[in-house]
């Protein structure tokens, strides 16, 4: 709650107080408040169900690929079929930092555990980086040494077949990620797309291998793969470092400005030292109110409340809104956020 002090008799006029516990207005606007029902500390049936199919999905494709790069002795299948093995220990990673995203706040955490969500990316970004040196090391090794490729017809039947179900798998996933703001189950869905430029990039090479009798086709599309996987794992890793360390969405910023900046001139009102952040899960929105000296205590609390829930309704089900309220003469100003 806002702190006040009493300066009349009739009145109670808006003060600025240091008192650490009781100097701000929040307003926390969760999924159950919202009329889902699904209790704020559950992992949503949505976001439960397309992790779990995730991990099923890429176990029995796994042994798909490893069944066809034995069969074929083609690199790039073996690549394919290797950036499996770490899309497997990315997913379980995943599923396990899904539910432990969702533990409440405790006595050591008290902003809850959802900033495990960036590091479950950050990893994933990294397993599909060491997948794409593998599947580098693999082609030359192949290139080199060389090897006979066989059963091509069946190996692409396989690859295409694990293909098209990534396909769907990952768009599943991402069309999910962006509806719950989940970094974590976008990350595992832009896993699982990378795996389709893989089997792309497979399918490609056995193709052009038949076609014109060069096996140097094999490795060549192995390595463009690898080339592909980097970016989408470079990417993922520095999105992850990103979360972990508070990276504000600037687009997210200038909607929540445009919003305040209506709402403060609407009212008369102005404010400053605006922050916001996403913990993974939640978004975390900080500003101080300004009114003005002789503003009643109750219709500051209403304005407050009215301004704050105009800002959590544009940053979807999961948020807090922290506002601090100021007199107009007791104004402080940290001009090193103002001046950004």
């Amino acid at each position: 709650m806002d702190s006040i002090t009493y300066t009349g008799a009739d009145e109670a006029i808006l003060h600025k107080v240091a008192h650490p516990a009781a100097n701000s207005h929040a307003l926390h606007v969760s999924a159950s408040e919202q009329h889902v029902h699904v209790h704020p500390h559950e992992v949503p049936a949505d976001q439960s169900r397309v992790m779990s199919l995730s991990l099923w999905v890429a176990v029995v494709l796994l042994v798909v690929k490893v069944t066809a790069a034995v069969l074929t002795g083609s690199s790039a299948i073996y690549s394919d079929a290797a950036e499996s093995v770490t899309h497997v220990l990315a997913v379980a990673f995943a599923a396990w930092a899904l539910r432990f995203s969702h533990k409440p706040s405790d006595e050591t955490h008290h902003f809850g555990h959802d900033k495990v969500s960036f590091l479950s990316s950050g990893f994933e970004g990294a397993m599909i980086s060491a997948a794409a040196l593998l599947i580098v090391y693999e082609a030359g090794r192949q290139a080199f040494v060389g090897g006979q490729i066989e059963s091509m017809g069946l190996g692409m039947l396989l690859t295409a077949a694990a293909a098209v179900v990534n396909l769907f798998l990952g768009s599943a996933l991402v069309r999910v990620g962006k509806k719950r703001d989940s970094a974590l189950i976008r990350a595992n869905g832009h896993h699982v797309l990378a795996d389709v430029w893989t089997s792309a990039g497979v399918l490609i090479a056995l193709v052009l291998v038949q076609a014109t009798g060069w096996k140097w086709w094999d490795p060549i599309c192995a390595v463009l793969a690898a080339g592909k996987l980097l970016w989408t794992g470079g990417k993922l890793m520095r999105e992850s470092f990103g979360g972990l360390m508070d990276e504000a969405d600037l687009q997210i910023e200038k909607e929540l400005r445009d919003c305040l900046d209506a709402e403060s001139a609407e009212r008369g009102l102005s404010y400053h030292n605006l922050r916001h952040r996403h913990s993974g899960r939640t978004h975390w929105v900080e500003f101080h109110l300004v009114f003005p000296d002789r503003t009643g205590l109750g219709e500051a609390h209403e304005i407050a409340t009215i301004i704050e829930g105009k800002v959590a309704a544009l940053l979807g089900p999961e948020v807090r809104v922290i506002s601090h309220l100021e007199p107009r003469s007791a104004e402080e100003v940290e001009h090193h956020w103002e001046l950004r």
